[in-house]
């Protein structure tokens, strides 16, 4: 792996900037620097500076830093962050280039621009230090012309996808005269430290997923037209029913930027030799004129669609493109896309929409034939393999299933087959595929790595990173010790048990503390440890509310108290298994989702974590241990008798719990103390499962022992009243409701330990019975009721 300390971006637009606090993120030193400002601001002006002042020669950088702060969604895991980026200039601080191990350029997209840069890094560059391009399309030999060997040797593309903190791809484009260690080098690094997917594409216009992605988008433009379809309606089939982000084509396009579509079009253009592919990336005249008109999206507020308040609020309107103004937003209705929409996994949702014989399948049929021919036609001339390719658009445009994944959904023998009798040209790629006698791009056998047909006809292993591990091909190989239709219980290797929740959006019921139970008795008899893991969309999104609420409007009481004893109960089995146990959660992790979590020995988090105990938000407080497990955590270090410290702390658990506080990245939990010091946080999701696995071996060859119990001091009823009168100040300034201030209520009751003296030492037995009772307490109340009925039905919370 690169040994890279330190680092340099020059260019503090926006990418660069991104860029920058993404390296931060990963906790990397970097230096941002931009050029000297040719004239004052008139705010400058005002205040006496002149270009002399560092204020105004960094003035470009500073913005970019500042930047970073204000942007949403937030480009930094956290704002300390950005204390580890230092704003400069290329005049002043040039020469600081020689301290750091990797220097990143992002400038304007201009050849001569960029070669003079070079130019100019190289007089004080220090041999050793990976230089690279952050450029879209421009070709990465041409930008070292001129430049020594040995320079030449540490230079590759590395083209960041926006925003570089969400966006999985880090396309690396070596040159002919760079050193494949470096290549290796970089590759590791980027997996490893910044957490991203490497795709290694050639230096061809756009690269791979740019080149591929608008070339789709551009067809989509041109079938929009010839079959008179808006915006709206196209996006309704280019959505989730095809494997593509909710934004689908023409939202995603207002996102990105108009302006920006059409200079990474006109480049591919411009640099390809091809006639016919020069015409297919030719720029609509309508497009054209929304750029003229600064129509270019979210950036300047209106695009293909335009948001406007209305009486009833705010409406989203879409673009008539024939009148050129803005209408309501239309519902396409097309059978073919409803029946696609109900089928179950994506393959039958593709096959469904895109053999049709109506309106809609032929236009989801025609895009998408286009896309696949185009996409097979450019191998080799992009990649070498189309693993790379299918990467590229999962990681770059959120696609469910890359080109040649979705070859094999539809079928390949089947879509050729119509594509000849539709006269298309059908790439030699594909060919050769079906004159090997193989049907699809990829094959797999039960329990065995994937294989993937390479050019030469064979098929070849598909690489993987050493720290993945695979669930579902654990489960062919016949490693499930226990299971049932909500959790499974997986052998990982090592000795170590891995639990993994499988219920609808992994919604903990009864079936999963059924398998909690099993898990602890199983590993307490048979293996070193338990990692609490899944590879599904979020870790877990809490307890299964229609269960709780359907109980509730039945009255059921016995059954529903019996639920969360059960609940609680589990939660303390991990809490004192005698064999350490690691949480490893993704994604959305809220209400329930954080109880299992806290209870466990440490937790090893994706970086993207949004852990939240957001009971409030229906109407309810934590039930399965959340409100104790928070009091023990913001304890910890703390002197019992210490009377003035409690209730501070109590008062911070008040405050997490009660607004329902949800971190917007793992860093940020450890503020909320979700997450302790000691926890683990591994910036690239696919190595989560690895890293967890690792803390439970690592704790038991340190001889692990389990906690053991231990009395809360509580701040009784002196405390409770405290925060009351908080929560009762907030009524009267109107910022929270009656049905809020009788929740509220109830929490303090149970953070402060009830009406008891303050200083009290009271059980964990003590705690959970005042949280099970104020819980129940509260599912009797119509208003939480109503607030779980708008959460299942609304997907937000009501505030009555």
């Amino acid at each position: 792996m690169a040994n890279i300390k330190r680092a340099a971006v020059i260019g503090a637009g926006v990418m660069g900037a991104a860029i920058a606090g993404h390296l931060a993120n990963v906790g990397i030193p970097t230096l941002l620097l931009d050029i000297v400002p040719r004239e004052e601001t008139e705010e400058e002006k005002r205040k006496g500076l002149t270009l002399q002042d560092p204020q105004v020669r960094n003035r470009l950088a500073e913005a970019g830093k500042a930047r970073l702060l204000k942007e949403k969604p937030s480009p930094v895991y956290h704002k300390e962050v950005l204390e580890l980026i230092t704003p400069g200039n290329l005049e002043d601080d040039l020469d600081k280039l020689s301290e750091v191990d990797w220097i990143i350029e992002a400038v304007v997209e201009n050849l001569a621009i960029k070669q003079q840069l070079f130019e100019n890094i190289e007089k004080v560059w220090k041999r050793g230090t990976i230089v690279s391009s952050n450029t879209s399309g421009i070709s990465i030999h041409a930008m070292v012309e001129g430049r020594s060997e040995a320079f030449r040797r540490h230079f590759l593309g590395t083209h960041f996808f926006n925003p570089p903190r969400y966006m999985k791809l880090l396309e690396i484009i070596p040159t002919k005269d760079t050193d494949p260690a470096i290549v290796d080098q970089m590759k590791a690094f980027a997996e490893n430290v910044l957490g991203k997917g490497v795709v290694m594409a050639k230096d061809t216009p756009n690269f791979i997923a740019n080149r591929i992605g608008v070339y789709g988008t551009l067809v989509t433009l041109q079938a929009m037209f010839e079959q008179n379809l808006g915006p709206d309606e196209v996006d309704a089939l280019t959505g989730p029913v095809m494997g593509r982000p909710k934004s689908a084509t023409f939202r995603t396009l207002d996102l990105v930027g108009l302006d920006t579509f059409v200079h990474v079009a006109e480049n591919v253009r411009s640099n390809v030799d091809d006639p016919e592919e020069k015409a297919a990336f030719e720029v609509p005249d309508v497009l054209k004129e929304m750029v003229s008109r600064n129509w270019l999206g979210e950036k300047s507020g209106q695009g293909f669609f335009k948001k406007v308040k209305t009486d009833k609020g705010k409406e989203i309107l879409a673009l008539d493109l024939a009148t050129m103004e803005y209408r309501p937003r239309k519902k396409l209705k097309a059978a073919s896309l409803e029946t696609a929409k109900r089928a179950k996994t994506l393959p039958e949702k593709l096959r469904t929409l895109v053999y049709a014989d109506d309106p809609a399948g032929k236009f989801a049929w025609h895009i998408l034939k286009k896309v696949l021919l185009y996409t097979a036609a450019r191998i080799p001339e992009i990649a070498d393999d189309i693993v790379s390719v299918d990467k590229a658009m999962k990681w770059g445009f959120n696609w469910e299933l890359g080109p040649f994944e979705t070859w094999d959904a539809i079928g390949v023998e089947r879509s050729v087959a119509r594509m000849r009798e539709e006269g298309e040209k059908i790439p030699p790629l594909v060919e050769e595929l079906l004159a090997s006698g193989y049907t699809s791009f990829y094959s797999r056998e039960k329990g065995e790595p994937p294989r993937v047909f390479a050019i030469g006809g064979k098929y070849v292993g598909v690489e993987e990173h050493p720290k993945t591990i695979d669930l579902a091909r654990l489960k062919e190989q016949n490693k499930v010790i226990r299971s049932n239709k909500g959790a499974s219980l997986i052998d990982i290797g090592d000795d170590v048990a891995l639990l993994e929740f499988h219920s609808p959006k992994n919604a903990i019921g009864a079936d999963i503390i059924a398998m909690i139970n099993a898990a602890v008795k199983e590993v307490s008899a048979n293996y070193r440890g338990l990692v609490i893991g899944n590879q599904g969309t979020h870790f877990c999104v809490g307890a299964n509310l229609m269960l709780i609420l359907m109980e509730a409007q039945d009255h059921n009481w016995p059954e529903l108290d019996l639920m969360v004893r059960q609940f609680q109960k589990a939660m303390g089995s991990l809490r004192y298994l005698d064999k350490p146990v690691v949480a490893a959660p993704f994604g959305m992790t809220l209400g329930g989702g954080v109880e299992v979590c806290l209870p466990c020995d440490r937790i090893q988090a994706a970086a993207e974590t949004y852990m939240g105990l957001v009971e409030v938000g229906v109407g309810l407080i934590p039930g399965g241990g959340g409100n104790k497990e928070m009091l023990l955590r913001w304890m910890e270090g703390v002197d019992p008798k210490d009377r003035v410290a409690l209730q501070p702390l109590v008062n911070h658990v008040f405050e997490v719990i009660g607004t329902a506080k949800v971190s917007t990245s793992a860093r940020e939990a450890r503020d909320y103390r979700f997450l302790r010091p000691e926890d683990g946080i591994t910036i690239n999701t696919d190595h989560l499962l690895y890293d967890a696995k690792q803390t439970v071996l690592a704790m038991d060859r340190a001889g692990y022992r389990p906690p053991q119990p231990k009395k809360i001091p509580v701040v009784g009823e002196t405390g409770y009243n405290v925060l009351r009168l908080g929560a009762y100040t907030m009524l009267q300034s109107g910022y929270i409701t009656e049905h809020d201030y009788k929740i509220a209520s109830k929490l303090a009751y149970v953070l402060a330990g009830g009406n008891v003296p303050e200083g009290t030492l009271v059980t964990e037995e003590y705690l959970l019975d005042l949280e099970r009772e104020a819980f129940l307490s509260l599912c009797g109340e119509p208003k939480s009721q109503q607030r779980m009925q708008y959460m299942l039905t609304k997907n937000k919370p009501l505030r009555n």
